[in-house]
């Protein structure tokens, strides 16, 4: 098992075409010169300890040490075990609607992608919490099961979209149920944060709330919108509108904010309701409601005793350094006489 600490260096790596090129570089432009002096083998008989191996073989070794360097700078990590690590948190499922009123840009830039900086900035501000994901729409839809690994949620947050659920409206039913399912464990504090325009087309959500209510899952509720409302506009293949969501009518369909709902959801079970137009107040609102939920204490399994590796990619780095330092690019008297190449000696 391994890890790379900084993998951004990797971009060095570019520098190793770059030094063959000017080594290319260099070496027709000798050959260039010496042309213009004299005869190439006129040269050679002036000079023959010049080796034209040597060269190339410094060459091998710089790029040797260069790249010995870079993995130093990456510092690949090495794990030896798989240990269980007790924590202390809650554990938290992000309900969020991808249905396509959630393409409005009643907020900056919309309200799908509001939701994702909001839910982003959340992730950001936990320390030992377990965090899952559902889409949902018309149905619900799982994302990402529990992990404590904040970098994968992130990642799968960010590619959530409205095609990702097949039938379109808003089932609150379906997906608090859902997140209901996703706690494993349990004797752990359990809360889903619901993000939500708030337009339910579903049946409602009395039967789910009540299923949450009997394991004392709190669901605090997060309306993204406003009461004024917008139109849904539609995309073409290149990013443009092409045209607006219409109703049966052949009506532009104007879709609004309904705090009502979520706060009905909230109040149920004993949480609150945050409206998701500042990004800093929402997260301050969020951590202060996860501060009155006493933390559970539960096991996870993870990869123990990474140890740093650069040590010895930076010592062989140095060493192949100095060998290319002190290499000279005269020929070696025993391989001379070895003449593994058949070479003609120069009289």
């Amino acid at each position: 098992m391994f890890e790379l600490e900084s993998p951004k260096y990797f971009y060095l790596v570019a520098l190793i075409p770059i030094v063959v090129a000017l080594f290319l570089f260099n070496l027709f432009w000798k050959r260039k010169k010496q042309a213009a002096f004299a005869d190439l083998e006129l040269f050679r008989k002036l000079s023959p300890e010049k080796s034209t191996f040597k060269p190339v073989l410094k060459l091998i070794i710089l790029l040797l040490a260069l790249a010995c360097v870079i993995i130093a700078l990456v510092n690949p990590k090495m794990g030896t075990k798989m240990e269980t690590v007790k924590r202390q948190g809650i554990d938290i499922v992000f309900a969020i609607d991808v249905s396509k009123s959630m393409l409005a840009e009643d907020v900056a830039p919309n309200r799908l992608e509001k939701t994702k900086q909001l839910v982003s900035q959340i992730i950001n501000q936990l320390g030992n919490d377990r965090v899952g994901i559902v889409g949902y729409a018309g149905s619900a839809y799982p994302v990402l099961p529990m992990t404590t690994d904040y970098s994968i949620a992130k990642m799968y947050l960010q590619s959530m979209n409205t095609n990702m659920v097949s039938s379109q409206g808003t089932a609150f039913n379906d997906a608090i149920k859902l997140s209901v399912d996703y706690f494993d464990i349990k004797d752990t504090s359990k809360l889903i944060i619901l993000v939500s325009d708030g337009e339910d087309h579903g049946d409602g959500a009395d039967e789910a709330i009540e299923m949450a209510q009997e394991k004392g899952i709190r669901i605090l509720t997060i309306g993204v919108g406003t009461e004024k409302g917008a139109l849904i506009p539609l995309k073409d293949d290149r990013g443009n509108i092409s045209s607006y969501k219409k109703d049966q009518n052949g009506e532009n369909v104007i879709t609004k904010l309904y705090p009502e709902v979520l706060q009905n959801i909230a109040n149920k079970t004993k949480s609150k309701y945050i409206v998701g137009t500042s990004t800093k107040e929402v997260v301050e609102e969020v951590k202060k409601s996860l501060d009155k939920i006493e933390k559970s204490e539960f096991e996870s399994q993870q990869i123990a005793d990474f140890e740093s590796q650069y040590q010895w990619f930076l010592g062989l780095g140095f060493l192949l350094l100095l060998v290319d330092v002190f290499l000279l690019e005269k020929k070696t008297n025993w391989v001379q006489k070895l003449n593994l190449f058949n070479e003609k000696k120069h009289e």
